[in-house]
């Protein structure tokens, strides 16, 4: 009767393990990462090794899941180059205050958050695009294209962005009339400037 629920909690380790490898959002991943170290700690102290349990309590989940959780916070960030002029941020304008309420929308659908990050001229947000100081772009174009723009009272907006799977997730959730974000490769445009 003992060896029952010893057999069941042993039998917890690999379905919680088979749920952390098939989860998708990282938070989640995090959860079930803490359950399976409490699992793996309680398996350990049943069998009576207690030292072995506390370092997996310990070590294995507490310090792991506080490391883990530091980590995927400060990468899922879109970090986004935009021009400052005049110490003035290019927020001022209201339509561009709503092309980034929609684009810190889109990317928290996508367990991320938006991080502008003001540059002075376009060279230098340039460089930092292909440096990869920053994941894209967003500008006024210095001409208007009047085949796309015919109202000059909207703005148009461009942007770059260097990640393949960022550039799908705003191409296709991105709805706002003359607004365009572009794919660049930033490896084949360092390759070329050599």
């Amino acid at each position: 009767m003992t060896e029952l629920y010893l057999y069941f909690i042993i039998g917890l380790l690999p379905l919680s393990a088979l749920m952390l490898v098939l989860q998708v959002n990282p938070y989640n991943a995090l959860i079930i990462r803490g359950v399976l170290g409490a699992i793996a700690a309680t398996v350990d102290a049943v069998l009576g090794a207690a030292d072995v349990a506390l370092t997996e309590a310990l070590m294995g989940t507490l310090l792991s899941i506080t490391l883990y959780a530091i980590a995927v916070r400060s990468s899922l960030v879109m970090r986004l180059g935009i021009i400052q002029e005049d110490g003035i941020e290019a927020t001022a304008d209201p339509n561009f205050d709503k092309l980034i309420d929609k684009l810190r929308t889109i990317v928290s659908k996508h367990y991320m958050r938006l991080e502008l990050v003001p540059y002075t001229n376009t060279i230098a947000l340039d460089r930092a695009l292909m440096e990869k100081e920053i994941h894209g772009t967003c500008t006024k174009p210095e001409k208007w294209n009047k085949t796309v723009k015919e109202d000059k009272n909207q703005p148009y907006y461009q942007g770059k962005i260097r990640i393949k799977r960022l550039h799908d997730i705003i191409q296709t959730e991105l709805s706002l009339p003359g607004t365009k974000f572009s794919h660049i490769n930033v490896s084949d445009i360092g390759e070329t400037n050599k």
